[in-house]
């Protein structure tokens, strides 16, 4: 632990800047020269067991970008997981590079250095990663889970992930509309990869008039034609009428230019990170009356998925059970929002906190 004193003589936009301030345990740079892997692991807490989280494959502008995305999205692991009421930390790890530059070579290496963290680190899959690639990982690291089922995985986690982040977005309904039901609701789909192609089909079940966007025009179009979902420009989708947004791309739609667009009622989907600045725009929310189903607490069935295949202790029906509850969970949270006053993103941080807090006066760190 840094003393005040020298907490304060850090520049808070230098890498330990950042550490300092979102109170992460430990990052690590990954480089092999010979396959070309460059990649960070970002572990924040491991108050409640080894850190578990994804690894996303992105081709960031900057290695800066990398950075903070990589303690962005493993702060929030720790908060999701601690809320999902799992014994997992929260990490994270993303890779810098184009996909198409995965190799058995390239993933394997990847697995030593995930290995070479003796279990303070557990990955999975996330955007651009596969269970495919967790086969490749497997073969250098037992830290490692969501593995196909011909593996004896739990498979894709995607479609819990997609389940959990309904059950969230009806917890909300139910807050903003007095009632859960879907039906006849306008909500735009703002991300049609793996978890928002399984969202659209619950939606689409429920006679939910469905609005999709994505930059691959591609896979809108097949997904429109499957479901007869109306396709959106990406560029107009915070301008049009809708009863719910579900973001379910990239983090941070939720910001200075976006927010005062947006014509909705609620917001929940599965991408994590939507608040740009968690504070700002989680009041900013409140104070225009939009219910805002926090995404670490609704996008965690995935988590939960292959936190049981890592624990050992896999049946596909308790998993469905578990992130079930996020729809009492939600509507929990959002009620502590409405009473106290406060964001959404607060009160459902505050819970994970008092979780981690509680537990950890009887249990050391992992």
């Amino acid at each position: 632990m840094l003393d005040t004193k020298a907490t304060e003589t850090i520049h808070q936009g230098s890498i330990f800047g950042q550490i300092t301030k979102m109170e992460h345990e430990q990052l690590v740079v990954c480089y092999d020269e010979a396959t070309g892997l460059k990649a960070l692991v970002g572990i924040h807490n491991t108050t409640l067991g080894p850190a578990l989280g994804g690894t996303r494959m992105w081709s960031y502008a900057s290695e800066a970008e990398a950075i903070t995305d990589v303690l962005r999205l493993s702060r929030g692991m720790t908060f999701k997981n601690a809320l999902a009421g799992l014994n997992l930390g929260g990490g994270k790890a993303v890779i810098i590079g184009n996909p198409q530059m995965k190799s058995e070579a390239y993933l394997r290496r990847f697995g030593k250095f995930i290995n070479g963290l003796a279990g303070r680190y557990v990955t999975a899959e996330d955007v651009n990663m596969n269970t495919a690639d967790m086969e490749y990982i497997a073969m250098e690291t037992r830290h490692v889970t969501g593995l196909p089922e011909i593996k004896g995985g739990s498979g894709d986690p995607s479609p819990v992930t997609a389940y959990g982040t309904y059950m969230g977005m009806k917890a909300a309904a139910k807050k903003a509309y007095g009632n859960d039901s879907l039906e006849g609701k306008t909500i735009g789909v703002q991300g049609v990869g793996q978890v928002g192609k399984y969202l659209i089909d619950y939606l689409v079940k429920e006679n939910a008039n469905v609005l999709i966007t994505d930059i691959f025009e591609d896979r809108l179009q097949a997904i429109a034609k499957k479901t007869g979902a109306t396709v959106v420009d990406p560029n107009l989708i915070y301008d049009v009428e809708m009863d719910i947004y579900a973001p379910c791309a990239l983090g941070a739609t939720i910001n200075d230019d976006t927010i005062g667009r947006l014509k909705c009622a609620v917001i929940a989907g599965a991408a994590n990170n939507q608040l740009k600045d968690e504070e700002k725009h989680g009041m900013e929310l409140l104070e225009r009356g939009i219910v805002y189903a926090p995404d670490f607490l609704i996008n965690a069935g995935g988590v939960i998925n292959v936190g049981a295949e890592y624990l050992g202790d896999y049946h596909r029906e308790t998993v469905y059970g578990l992130t079930e509850k996020i729809y009492d969970t939600c509507l929990s949270i959002l009620d502590k929002s409405e009473k106290e006053q406060i964001s959404a993103q607060r009160a459902a941080m505050e819970a994970a906190k008092a979780r981690i807090e509680s537990i950890g006066k009887v249990k050391l760190s992992f």
